[in-house]
């Protein structure tokens, strides 16, 4: 576990990070998103551990519409290029309602060995069961009230799996990343990767206990952008881009 403490932010002061992040300091949210999903993936795989094969390996990725969505189908693709045997359940289905860098990585899911299915056609009643991870990467920091649509369907049919092997990307679905609050469905991840800064959600319960294990990762931010948002610069990733922040 790391010696350093981050700072932690609200949604809102994140919105602002990653408006800051585009819009003065040029760095495209495809760039964040493509860290985010490489840093998914190794830690997806640093989960599951060494001990068994890659091409035994069964990981299913919940994606949302959204750049939530965008993140987990990015690991998904780091992840069948390692072999393993991937799954993706859509939540948005394959719409132009689609955020346009979500559509690009979808785009390249479909020339790989990857299954891509569509929530609203039916999701196969074993899938969450039987995987060896589930990645959550339905709804982001930005989720205000309950989980709706397909997203909610889909969380009903992981909970009801009783499949406990969960990563979340940067919150678990479900929770608010601000207050900490849960709605009616929420996802109780066993490990989650939060993105940048942790959210205040995350460390006050009851979202620290669906939460899980806490990781932080380097999406790119430089250290000196926090300073427009007034915090201290935040130099964490100096030695690796993923740093563990609770037992």
């Amino acid at each position: 576990m790391t010696d350093i403490i981050p700072a932690v932010v609200s949604a809102e002061e994140m919105r602002s990070i990653d408006d800051l992040m585009e819009f003065e300091f040029g760095i495209e949210l495809s760039q964040m998103m493509e860290m985010a999903g490489r840093n998914l993936a190794d830690l997806a795989l640093k989960i599951i551990g060494s001990g068994k094969k890659l091409d035994s390996l069964k990981i299913v990725v919940a994606a949302g519409k959204g750049h939530n969505g965008g993140g987990g189908l990015t690991a998904a693709r780091y992840l069948s290029n390692r072999g393993v045997n991937v799954s993706v359940i859509l939540a948005g289905g394959e719409s132009e309602k689609l955020k346009p860098a979500v559509l690009k990585r979808l785009y390249t899911l479909k020339k790989l060995p990857v299954q891509l299915i569509n929530s609203k056609g039916g999701i196969p009643p074993a899938i969450f069961k039987e995987a060896d991870l589930i990645i959550d990467a339905l709804v982001g920091y930005g989720l205000k009230g309950n989980m709706r649509g397909e997203s909610a369907r889909i969380i009903k049919e992981i909970n009801k799996s009783g499949n406990s092997r969960i990563l979340a990307l940067d919150v678990p679905s479900g929770l608010n990343s601000t207050d900490g609050s849960v709605g009616k469905l929420c996802i109780k991840a066993r490990t989650t990767l939060t993105l940048a800064l942790p959210k205040t959600g995350l460390i006050i319960s009851p979202g620290r206990e669906k939460a899980g294990q806490l990781y932080l990762a380097d999406i790119g931010v430089p250290p000196e952008l926090y300073k427009k948002i007034g915090l201290q610069p935040q130099d964490l990733f100096k030695e690796e881009s993923i740093i563990l922040l609770n037992n």
